[in-house]
């Protein structure tokens, strides 16, 4: 466990000496208030309500967590630094772990920062700190699932842009599944089907303050199946 920290902190070490992660941060906290106050006129609406703020993350984590995974494998591959990585006295796993953790912390710093939007208008209505903790909870696990992702398109790509356009397609696909469900007319079972998968569809009961276990679990399935994943693939370029 500690060889997968000095791993993590190396990569933040990386991701904070490069514009990347502030560009990232800052674009992120944009995107959610702009949105939130001049899209969506949060101060005009009749009732104060977050909702509409926090379901608009995961539509966020489409552009964000790939800017911020595109650089975990591709990078090293363009850089050539790859192949001295994977001769290191690291296992595949502490490899992969070591820059998931180091993505998913300047995520979720990125999360945190928003905290404003929630202090701000706090005094506009009556919110519950309870609810949001859970939207926030929800926030942290969605992106964790978003990150492992992003993660293992990037293991697949040979450079930053095509492992950022990869992580888009990836993350378009398994946030917004369920609108393919609700938009046409499917067959019950089927619509079902399809909105299991959809990365929003088990947020939905988050952003309204509602931490259900079912979909805590599914977002830490997902994580551990694409962390899996990306391991067989570094697993088989260091014997390749």
């Amino acid at each position: 466990m500690n060889r997968i920290f000095v791993l993590a902190r190396k990569e933040l070490r990386s991701a904070y000496n490069s514009p990347t992660a502030y560009a990232v941060t800052l674009f992120f906290l944009l995107f959610v208030s702009i949105w939130l106050f001049y899209v969506q006129r949060f101060l005009a609406m009749d009732s104060a309500t977050l909702r509409p703020y926090f379901a608009l993350f995961p539509v966020a984590f489409i552009l964000v967590v790939p800017a911020l995974t595109m650089r975990s494998w591709a990078e090293e591959r363009k850089m050539g630094t790859a192949e001295i990585l994977l001769t290191m006295p690291f296992s595949e796993w502490e490899l992969v772990l070591g820059k998931f953790f180091a993505s998913w912390t300047v995520l979720a710093v990125a999360i945190a920062l928003t905290v404003f939007v929630p202090l701000t208008v706090a005094p506009l209505g009556d919110f519950d700190a309870g609810a949001i903790m859970g939207e926030y909870l929800g926030a942290l696990l969605m992106g964790a699932a978003a990150v492992a992702l992003g993660q293992f398109a990037s293991s697949l790509s040979k450079n930053q842009v095509s492992a950022f356009l990869a992580g888009v397609v990836v993350l378009l696909v398994a946030t917004l599944a369920n609108l393919v469900a609700s938009t046409l007319e499917l067959p019950l079972a089927l619509a079902d089907f399809i909105n299991y998968f959809s990365l929003s569809f088990h947020f939905e009961s988050f952003a309204k303050g509602v931490v259900d276990s079912r979909d805590a679990a599914y977002f830490l399935l997902v994580a551990f199946l694409f962390l899996f994943l990306n391991a067989r693939v570094i697993l088989f370029r260091k014997w390749s």
